[in-house]
């Protein structure tokens, strides 16, 4: 018994090997924090990327010499992303509008009952030529001369560590970039809108 007593107050009194044991339990924590930080900087790098490549795209696209090929700047936008991150999906959305007011806004419509959207019976401003009421004024597409362009690209990647695991995220990120840009008035502009009733 006394060597029993012995040997445990012997091994209370040695601290050799305890900075192995704080480092164990600190070392999860700290690797953990590290990654989520890293993961993010990853992000932020990503988003300036797409913001970058999207800017200089949008300004080419207001000049009359990139007006009827969109396909060549957009091809230029994936380019720039997918020489960081090879296996992004890109994708692109651009929607025209007369002016910077109309960004976003639903058509015009005569509201009978005051709950913001088209009901059958009530009238609207086609402003997009589509037939319907829509709750985004926009036209698909660059529009014409003098028209408001709102380019939005979208890029999803996977993460590169795996803290979407232990944080319970996606293992995908989206990430969207858009701008606003008038085009240049290199040609006469024809904007039509009718009143639909229906």
């Amino acid at each position: 018994m006394t060597r029993r007593l012995s040997t445990l107050r012997r091994l209370r009194g040695d601290r050799r090997g305890t900075a192995i044991m704080e480092f164990a339990l600190t070392a999860p924590v700290f690797l953990l924090l590290m990654m989520g930080i890293f993961d993010y900087c990853w992000q932020m790098y990503a988003r300036q990327v797409l913001q970058g490549a999207v800017s200089q795209a949008a300004r080419l696209s207001t000049l009359e010499e990139y007006s009827e090929d969109q396909d060549a700047l957009d091809e230029k936008v994936g380019d720039k992303v997918k020489d960081v991150f090879k296996s992004a999906d890109v994708e692109f959305e651009r929607l025209a509008y007369e002016s910077y007011d109309d960004v976003g806004e639903p058509e015009p419509l005569t509201d009978k009952n005051g709950n913001q959207v088209w009901d059958p019976g009530e009238c609207f401003e086609d402003m997009n030529d589509t037939g319907n009421w829509e709750a985004d004024r926009g036209s698909a597409g660059n529009g014409g001369a003098d028209d408001v362009v709102l380019y939005t690209v979208s890029m999803t990647f996977d993460r590169i560590l795996p803290t979407w695991q232990m944080l319970g995220q996606s293992k995908e990120v989206t990430l969207t970039a858009s701008t606003v840009l008038r085009n240049q008035p290199f040609n006469a502009n024809a904007s039509s809108s009718q009143v639909i009733c229906k």
